[in-house]
């Protein structure tokens, strides 16, 4: 099959194989006389791996490996299993950092009058601005707003 029908089959875009192929996660494909990319079920099954993978947010070095394990049928099961508990140990850092987040934004929006008052603490926030309009002495102010928003609502 050619590159469209084996991303139809497979549910991962041309242009995604593409990459896949020139990272390494899947082998450069056979070519027809003409030139075109040939695919077999094998691909197609890797592909769906491979997008299965992503959806779960593993990244692509990972998902090379996990290609190499699945592949090898003497892997041992535990490699498999720290993989994977090391991913959702990950998983659970981001969304901690997500909730974070959120939760600094409530608290500037809860402060925040919403009015036609030009004073917003969620822009002087930003601004690393305390409340008067002053500038925060702050030791992070070099650090990304969201690293600063988050430290100092984090326990608030």
């Amino acid at each position: 099959m050619n590159i469209g029908q084996a991303a139809e089959a497979s549910g991962v875009s041309a242009k995604m194989i593409r990459h896949y192929e020139q990272v390494g996660l899947l082998p450069a494909a056979r070519r027809t006389e003409s030139g075109y990319r040939q695919y077999g079920h094998n691909e197609v099954h890797t592909l769906r791996f491979i997008r299965q993978a992503r959806d779960l947010g593993f990244s692509i070095a990972e998902i090379g490996e996990l290609v190499g394990l699945w592949q090898n049928r003497r892997r041992p099961s535990r490699v498999v299993k720290a993989m994977a508990q090391a991913h959702i140990e990950a998983l659970q850092a981001k969304a901690q950092e997500l909730l974070a987040m959120k939760a600094t934004l409530e608290h500037l929006v809860h402060c925040c009058h919403g009015d036609e008052r030009p004073e917003c603490p969620i822009l002087d926030n930003l601004a690393g601005q305390a409340a008067g309009g002053a500038r925060e002495p702050h030791p992070e102010q070099s650090k990304p707003a969201a690293t600063q928003l988050r430290k100092k609502t984090q326990f608030q």
